[in-house]
């Protein structure tokens, strides 16, 4: 039964099987096709963290480039510690010193936004009054991973995050850390994946300090100030040493995959080094120039892992909100079809992303195939619903619901949708 379970939950197989995305050989691994179901649902959650970001949690959004010039990644030093990592463009023709020998610039593909929104920050004097300058984006990212480490969409070479930097003055970091906690468990809850996550407090390695920057005494100090933060929260987290990035200690947030795999699903990191390498500052209340601290950090972290995590997690039957194909309409014949356009017309007039099944099928078959297809609703009209203006609908939660009003069907499910509200299924012998 467990293996069974595996199986049909598998977002590598049962992604492909609902057509939400596929990969092709000549396109290269690690680089995966959304299809427009796929796309869909991808589209819902950027909208959902987009708005929340910026009308609740007051983010400004920013827009970067997808590669710079090498002489950016030497700043921030991700040159030196993660050019492995990244995607050259053009021959890499540097001498020893780090000069172009062809007098080319040299290019790369971003494997983070953080150097880039530095330069959104620094493009005007802030004062202590513009602090915290949330900046989110949602970023395109590139990382070369090896290709024995590609599976699915949990390890892929190009994804998009929520990413965002968050430029603070000292005293307001440890609320802002709070906040970026508070925010990614409400994204947790509302996807219903609270449950299923644990954290942990990534350290550095001081058996291999060549690997970081900053000292001993900085790292104690940085990683001492989270620990504070996290016991001020309650938090229930493990440490684990050499898992933190190059320039700061994280919280990440982790979750196993169908075969038990731990993944990396959000990160929120302290980093009180790269203010300096960028000459990033502040005025502050005396007109004296400060360094701020900053924090790195995603709300949902990577799109497409995460996608693979709710396919697994709802063995495809997603939460209505989320859902690519919300309703179908089903016609009990060709006759009826002029009132299943119009109950389709009504039902996008309100957002809601429905289609008409209008194959000369009989409606028995139309309902098992809908049922497959793992989809919330479906609306059954004939003559008796025509007549009345009425819908009978069909629920992968309760089954036969009854019939409705169009309107109060409408409602409904606009509440639901609204409310991002995750309904509960019947057992299979209690559905009408």
């Amino acid at each position: 039964e467990y293996l069974a379970d595996i199986k049909n939950r598998d977002h590598n197989k049962l992604g492909r099987d609902m057509d939400l995305f596929t990969t092709v050989d000549v396109i290269g691994q690690g680089l995966p096709l959304f299809m427009p179901k796929g796309t869909k649902m991808i589209q819902k959650l950027q909208r959902w963290i987009e708005d929340l970001e910026d009308n609740e949690w007051g983010y400004v959004r920013t827009r970067t480039p997808l590669m710079a010039k090498s002489d950016l990644y030497k700043i921030s030093d991700h040159w030196g510690h993660y050019k492995e990592g990244m995607f050259i463009l053009g021959e890499d023709d540097e001498d020893e010193n780090g000069n172009s020998v062809s007098g080319r610039d040299i290019f790369a593909l971003r494997p983070m936004t953080c150097p880039f929104q530095y330069y959104v920050y620094k493009a005007r004097q802030k004062s202590y009054r513009d602090l915290p300058y949330r900046m989110g984006e949602t970023s395109t990212l590139f990382r070369n991973e090896d290709s024995g480490e590609m599976h699915g969409l949990t390890r892929v070479r190009q994804f998009t995050i929520s990413e965002g930097h968050l430029v603070c003055t000292p005293e307001q970091i440890a609320d802002e850390f709070k906040n970026c906690v508070r925010l990614a468990k409400y994204c947790l809850e509302t996807l219903g994946l609270e449950e299923d996550v644990t954290y942990r407090m990534s350290k550095w390695d001081p058996e291999h300090p060549d690997k970081y920057l900053g000292d001993a005494a900085e790292w104690d100090r940085v990683e001492g100030a989270m620990r504070e933060i996290l016991d001020d929260i309650g938090l229930s987290y493990t440490e684990e040493a050499g898992e933190a990035a190059f320039y700061g200690p994280k919280l990440d947030i982790q979750a196993k995959n169908v075969y038990g795999k731990e993944d990396t699903m959000i990160t929120i990191q302290l980093d009180m080094f790269l203010a300096e390498r960028f000459d990033m500052y502040y005025i502050d209340q005396n007109g004296e120039k400060k360094r701020p601290y900053i924090i790195h950090r995603t709300s949902l972290g990577c799109y497409e892992r995460t996608l693979a995590w709710l396919i697994e997690k709802y063995a495809g039957k997603f939460p209505t909100w989320l859902c690519p194909e919300q309703v179908r309409v089903l016609p009990i014949s060709d006759k009826y079809m002029d009132y299943a356009e119009s109950v389709l017309a009504d039902l996008k007039k309100n957002g809601i992303d429905a289609t008409v099944d209008g194959r000369s099928e009989k409606i028995g078959y139309k309902i098992r195939e809908a049922r497959m297809d793992k989809l919330p609703y479906m609306l059954v009209v004939g003559g008796k619903e025509e007549e009345a203006g009425l819908v009978s609908v069909r629920s992968r939660f309760a089954g036969d619901e009854g019939q409705k009003p169009l309107a109060d069907f409408i409602n409904d499910i606009c509440q639901e949708i609204r409310t991002k509200e995750i309904r509960k299924e019947l057992p299979e012998d209690e559905k009408k």
